[in-house]
C-alpha cells in the first residue's frame, strides 16, 4: 500500500498512474463509486478548475478572505476521476491517448494553422 502513496520524483505514466489509482481503490477507497457518481464528480471537480481560473485569470475576484485554492490539486482531482472511470470500464488511457491525437492529428493537421482568428 505504501507504493501507491509514495512521494517520488519518478515519473508517473498514464499506465502506472492507472495501476496506483486501482490499487488506492481497493485498499482505501474500499470500491469504486457507481460510474454515474463518478461522473458527478468529475462535474464538480471540473466546477473547481473553472472557480480557480475565473479569479486567476477571469474577471472574477474572490471573496475577502476566500482562497481560490491550488490550481494543480483541482487538475490532479479531475484526473483522478477521470482515471476512475477509464479503470471502471476497462480503457487504457495510454492507448486511448495514442489514438486520440492521432485522431486529432488527422482531422485537424491544418484547421488551426490555416484559422485566421489564431493568427
Amino acid at each position: 500500500m505504501t507504493d501507491v502513496i509514495e512521494k517520488s520524483s519518478d515519473p508517473l505514466t498514464i499506465g502506472e498512474a492507472q495501476r496506483r489509482v486501482d490499487e488506492w481503490i481497493q485498499t482505501i477507497g474500499v470500491r469504486y463509486f457507481h460510474e454515474m457518481t463518478n461522473l458527478a464528480q468529475l462535474v464538480e471537480e471540473v466546477g473547481e478548475v473553472a472557480r480557480i481560473l475565473s479569479r486567476s485569470h477571469g474577471e472574477q475576484s474572490s471573496k475577502p478572505g476566500e482562497s481560490p485554492g491550488e490550481l494543480s490539486d483541482e487538475l490532479a482531482d479531475v484526473m483522478f476521476v477521470v482515471i476512475c472511470l477509464a479503470n471502471q470500464s476497462g480503457i487504457d488511457l495510454t492507448e486511448a491517448l495514442r489514438k486520440n491525437l492521432i485522431k486529432k492529428t488527422d482531422r485537424d493537421r491544418n484547421r488551426h494553422r490555416d484559422n485566421e482568428k489564431l493568427q
